[in-house]
């Protein structure tokens, strides 16, 4: 009992002492996973506001290039109105400023415009002379797309076509207005390591831009994307309508927090693993060990038991009392049969099927003569008759033994000892019942494990034997079937009927 009690305080205080580095480990790491998030959050902060920021840059530069656009369109127009006016002059009545007209033409030094005559330039201004044909083809096709060409009447009758073009001013300012916005767009698609980003339309709802890579986009719809982004999008207006910035954590951080449960998980797992393989090895060798202390103690016992058989046939010759020496030959048969148990341990045990209460009954006619008489026994068969089910003799009869003088102690020698069997379906039900101190929960499994005895005494291996011998020889069951402190115990034996 007390080696038990030490072993089982151990585990305890092991199992305890595991607990809470595990605890504590979890602990500290989780404060530093916290820390590193709210760093990596704070990143993605920072870097967010610099995108809005470069945001409203692009707007603001395509603002400046909307207003050029229009100031330019504005003066085309004038330019096309000065030339209406001078192709005017001789109609007196209007009372015309062509001179004046004449300074606004002349004013214009970076709008290109051309005067087309049958689809051919006639007079340009502004446009490079080393211009190939393909170059005038390409101006001139872009301004009829861009509606900035017009037919002006020159002379009564005769008409040219009037075309402008976007100065170079305005063409750099497109070019750097265009280069601003790949370069947010490459800011977005460079930033694979700090934190997933997707750039929406918030009108059409158009994916414009993201860091994710394409697999992941185009395993999901864009709304079913957008419900995996923890924070608000930020609102960014480039001018040309608003769009939307949706940011996450990063994943590595989601893989941080799991990870020491993960890691204490499958360490946890290994030493289960371990634990469980170095106890079926150890139990293997208490196997070992018991089936051969039980071979040696059988072997031991051979040679006085066939001493002492000599003397009682001794005795007998010498016309001694007859009952001496009949109750010396019961007591020789007992130790006949405790040798037969010991070496069979260890051994396949040999199952024969024979009458199972005709084996009880007699163990217990045995039993009774050794116990007090003030212990009662009681032994009820339900549905009385034969019950034939395959079992050893020699090993059930131990099994009943260990578990009735077990009973007996628990009573201190006095109280009543039930024994009830019966069959049912497939199965036998043995029940040893007892007056005795009773157990706690906790003790129905303990009590079969090697080394646990509720007596000082006790080597704590008589259960031990009795669970073996069942479970492993009869491949039954045995267990406590029901107990309550001061009023008794149930032992419950179960054995296949075929």
């Amino acid at each position: 009992m007390n080696l038990y009690s030490t072993k089982q305080r151990w585990k305890f205080v092991l199992i305890l002492a595991s607990l809470i580095v595990v605890v504590i480990s979890l602990v500290v790491s989780n404060s530093i996973i916290e820390k590193i998030t709210e760093r990596e959050r704070e990143s993605a902060r920072q870097w967010a506001e610099t995108i809005r920021k470069k945001g409203e840059l692009v707007r603001l530069s395509q603002q400046i290039f909307e207003e050029l656009r229009e100031k330019e369109k504005r003066e085309a127009n004038l330019i096309l109105e000065a030339q209406s006016v001078i192709s005017r002059k001789s109609d007196l009545s209007l009372n015309l400023d062509v001179e004046f007209a004449q300074k606004i033409i002349k004013s214009n030094k970076k709008i290109p415009i051309a005067y087309l005559s049958n689809g051919e330039m006639a007079q340009s201004v502004n446009i490079d002379s080393t211009w190939n044909k393909e170059q005038i083809t390409s101006f001139i096709e872009g301004c009829r797309k861009q509606k900035r060409s017009q037919s002006i009447e020159i002379y009564e009758g005769i008409f040219m076509e009037f075309i402008y073009g976007e100065s170079q001013e305005l063409i750099r300012l497109n070019r750097e207005n265009d280069s601003l916005l790949q370069a947010f767009n490459k800011d977005l698609l460079d930033n694979t390591n700090l934190i997933p980003l997707v750039l929406i339309d918030e009108k059409t709802k158009r994916l414009e831009a993201s860091n994710l890579k394409d697999g992941k986009i185009g395993e999901k719809p864009v709304e079913e994307l957008l419900a995996t982004f923890s924070y608000p999008p930020m609102r960014i207006d480039f001018g040309n309508g608003i769009k939307l910035l949706y940011y996450k954590d990063n994943p590595e951080i989601f893989t941080l927090t799991w990870f020491p449960y993960i890691q204490f998980g499958l360490i946890g797992l290994l030493v289960i693993i371990a634990y469980l393989l170095f106890s079926t090895f150890r139990k293997a060798e208490q196997n070992q060990v018991w089936a051969g202390m039980a071979k040696e103690t059988a072997h031991q016992l051979g040679t006085p038991l066939s001493s002492l058989m000599a003397w009682v046939s001794y005795l007998e010759s010498q016309k001694v009392d007859a009952m001496m020496t009949a109750e010396m030959h019961k007591d020789l048969d007992r130790l006949s049969k405790i040798t037969e148990r010991f070496s069979k341990i260890g051994s396949e045990a040999k199952l024969e099927s024979s009458d199972f209460v005709v084996t009880i009954g007699e163990n217990l006619e045995y039993l009774r003569s050794r116990f007090s008489d003030k212990v009662k026994i009681k032994f009820n068969v339900e549905n009385e008759g034969s019950i034939i089910i395959p079992h050893n003799v020699s090993l059930m009869e131990w099994v009943v033994e260990n578990i009735c003088k077990n009973a007996v102690d628990a009573m201190h020698g006095i109280g009543e000892l039930n024994l009830t069997l019966k069959k049912d379906g497939g199965f036998v039900f043995l029940d040893i019942s007892d007056s005795g101190k009773g157990l706690t929960k906790s003790q129905f499994k303990t009590i079969f494990q090697p080394g646990y005895s509720t007596k000082k005494r006790g080597w704590g291996l008589g259960l031990t034997l009795v669970k073996r011998i069942i479970e492993e020889y009869h491949k039954g069951k045995v267990f406590v079937l029901k107990s309550e402190i001061d009023k008794g115990t149930v032992f419950r034996i179960v054995l296949n009927n075929t």
